[in-house]
């Protein structure tokens, strides 16, 4: 370990524009490469501030009792919203101390031990001013420990080579600054790797759109006002499968004259995520240019140093890898989603990773106050909303998955995991997405898409003979949309189920027409019928309370029999003739449960984007046809498991290659004219 301090040659409390302008601070002796440069928000965008800065004074300690990490709090600190400098450095005011233990600004140094083949990092600093900078690391359970500290005194180049070898489980690495008698500048700093041994990789970034412009072109401008994403970038390519074409969107003729021959238009049909996705990979395996197709979705805001850490990082990795980054909240962008996803193989659903849930909020409980995020996380996928996926994975095992939405992602994680091929969720890497919390995807068009492609992906990867609990949890979830009065949600599911027992050929055959399909079915059921007005329906008949007024609640284990007896007896008889003129209740989109619904002939429930409502009315012989049905294709799929399995498992490489995807998408593989469509 060796420490590097420059002589103090500046002006008391200055930073020399020299030093501002910095061209990099990796050492040049061919060995290191820059992978973590610290980085910091635009002024207006104070809302993400905690994500780059911790004004907080907590401190972290080690229980002596038992494993736990607990924290206290010494005085916080108040957010100085005016001290990012600009885009590399900060300036921390006399007497103030600023850590920048957090999301984006430590180093993840347990991912660079786990996937890379880096076994040291060098944090290398440049600063003015007057005061002290404090060097920490963390372990898996959270603990804080100093690892060295240094003297400012004008100006200084600090540089401190550092050890992986301890973070095999978990830990992070990042500076502390605190000002003295006279304010304290970061200039530039950076964290370097010896990984430079490969030729630095470039990615060709595929974005997928739907009537999303406005979004595209916001995303296209932060792409070409930062020169750093561009040096690790091949091509842009937007896959436009919308009306409201991207090439129209006021802005776009600018930046497009901006990015010049980087940027391409591919317009095609709406294929959904999967075929724009697939398309994205197509296009960068046919261009034979990139080391990398770089996956992102329209409605995101990004992070553009994400996007450079995401290709350093992979090209860092002991073996190919997918270098996802992480989801925040749009809208309440201190909010992370979770630090990784996984696939309960025995209930075949995913969600957070063990140990994790969703929706941390970093502003409330920073890096350094939560011990879980200093666990490394092992995951079985990235969302799309941000993925980057070596172009010999793609060659190896296939495009995506021609489902159109729900579950590609998913499936092509655990498919690469089965050729060897690892997913890391990489912190530091993010983009910030439109939240799912206002949204049930569940009962609208989307319901086929959950159902189908749920069911096929297990077929593929369950470890179960029968899919585990699948068959189960489908069975429930159906009997709470049908005691919820919401057929047309059913009606979806019995079609997905339908379908796939037609087996494999039915994917790329139906992938286009399939929407459509479904959607036209809404004029069939009352349910799907979404009034925006207020007053669209009749006040309720205000009568005996259901419930006999008590809240009402799901029903427990005990009680769960008696209860689901009841519940089918009042199903099966005939509503009362007045609940098909008047509602008996309006209901929030959180009351609107299964277990209250349940027990209405009718009741008006807001939808959970707060956009509009529906009026649910309970219809006997919708109930008994569809819970039949249900039934049946239940049973049918339960018998057929095995010769499904084998049919689609065989299927998997033909529907997922170049020749399937180039068929669907309408391009000769032979004709190098129709390789390169016109952008």
């Amino acid at each position: 370990m060796s420490t590097d301090v420059g002589t103090d040659v500046g002006t008391r409390g200055s930073a020399p524009a020299a030093l501002a302008a910095g061209s990099g601070l990796a050492p040049d002796d061919g060995r290191w490469r820059e992978v973590h440069r610290i980085v910091f928000p635009a002024r207006t965008d104070i809302d993400v501030l905690p994500l780059y800065v911790d004004f907080s004074q907590s401190e972290g300690y080690a229980s002596a009792e038992s494993d736990s990490v607990e924290f206290v709090n010494t005085g916080a600190g108040e957010s100085d919203t005016e001290a990012a400098g600009d885009r590399r450095s900060v300036s921390v005011p006399a007497g103030k101390r600023y850590s920048l233990g957090t999301y984006f600004n430590a180093f993840p140094a347990s991912y660079w031990r786990r996937w890379t083949r880096a076994e040291q990092v060098r944090f290398s600093g440049t600063f003015a001013g007057y005061g002290t900078v404090t060097l920490y690391k963390s372990n898996a359970r959270g603990s804080r420990q100093r690892v060295t500290s240094w003297r400012v005194d004008g100006e200084a180049r600090l540089s401190e080579d550092l050890t992986l070898a301890p973070f095999a489980d978990g830990g992070w690495y990042w500076i502390d600054l605190a000002g003295g008698s006279e304010e304290l500048t970061l200039v530039e700093a950076a964290w370097s790797a010896p990984v430079a041994d490969r030729e630095a990789g470039r990615a060709t970034i595929g974005i997928t759109t739907f009537n999303r412009p406005d979004y595209c072109v916001k995303t296209l401008e932060a792409l070409a006002s930062d020169a750093s994403v561009l040096e690790v970038l091949d091509e842009i390519v937007i896959v436009d499968q919308g009306t409201q074409k991207v090439r129209e969107q006021e802005g776009f003729e600018e930046v497009a004259a901006r990015l010049g021959a980087t940027l391409r238009i591919v317009e095609q049909p709406n294929l959904g995520g999967s075929g724009g996705f697939a398309r994205g990979m197509f296009e960068t395996v046919l261009a034979r240019r990139s080391r990398y197709a770089l996956l992102l979705d329209d409605d995101v805001n990004i992070e553009p140093e994400g996007i450079v850490r995401a290709v350093q990082f992979g090209d860092a990795c002991r073996k190919p890898t997918l270098v996802g980054g992480h989801m925040f909240d749009m809208y309440d962008r201190s909010v992370l989603h979770t630090m990784g996803e996984a696939v309960n193989l025995y209930r075949f659903f995913w969600g957070p990773a063990r140990g994790l849930y969703h929706g941390h909020n970093l502003a409330a409980s920073n890096l350094r106050q939560t011990p879980w995020m200093h666990r490394r996380i092992d995951t079985d996928y990235n969302g799309w909303w941000m993925c980057l996926i070596p172009v010999e994975v793609i060659e190896q095992i296939g495009l995506a998955l021609p489902v159109f939405i729900k579950w590609d992602d998913a499936e092509y994680g655990l498919r690469a995991l089965e050729h060897g091929f690892p997913t890391v969720s990489l912190p530091g890497a993010c983009v910030w997405h439109v939240s799912w919390n206002d949204k049930d995807d569940t009962i609208d068009w989307q319901a086929y898409y959950h159902e189908r492609n749920r069911f096929l992906v297990a077929l593929l990867y369950s470890p179960y003979e029968r899919g585990g609990r699948l068959f189960r949890e489908s069975s429930y979830t159906d009997v709470k949309h049908l005691i919820s009065m919401q057929y047309y949600a059913q009606a979806l599911r019995n079609r997905a189920l339908t379908d796939l027992l037609q087996g494999p050929d039915h994917l790329h055959r139906t992938l286009g027409s399939t929407l459509p399909a479904v959607r036209s079915l809404r004029a069939e059921y009352p349910d799907a019928q979404v009034a925006a007005e207020p007053d669209a329906y009749p006040t309720p008949k205000r009568g005996k309370p259901a419930h006999k007024g008590k809240e009402p609640r799901p029903p427990r284990k005990g009680t769960l029999l008696p209860w689901a007896a009841q519940a089918a007896l009042h199903q099966l008889r005939r509503p009362r003739p007045e609940a098909a003129e008047r509602p008996q209740a309006v209901l929030a989109a959180s009351e609107g449960k299964w277990w209250e619904l349940s027990m209405y002939d009718s009741a008006v429930v807001s939808m959970a984007d707060g956009k509009g409502a529906v009026w649910y009315r309970r219809d006997a012989r919708r109930f008994r046809d569809l819970i039949t049905e249900s039934a049946a294709l239940h049973r049918r799929m339960l018998t057929a498991w095995p010769q499904l399995r084998r049919a689609y498992k065989d299927a998997l490489p033909r529907v997922t290659s170049m020749q399937a995807w180039a068929q669907t998408f309408g391009v000769d593989l032979a004709d190098p004219a129709d390789r390169r469509p016109e952008g």
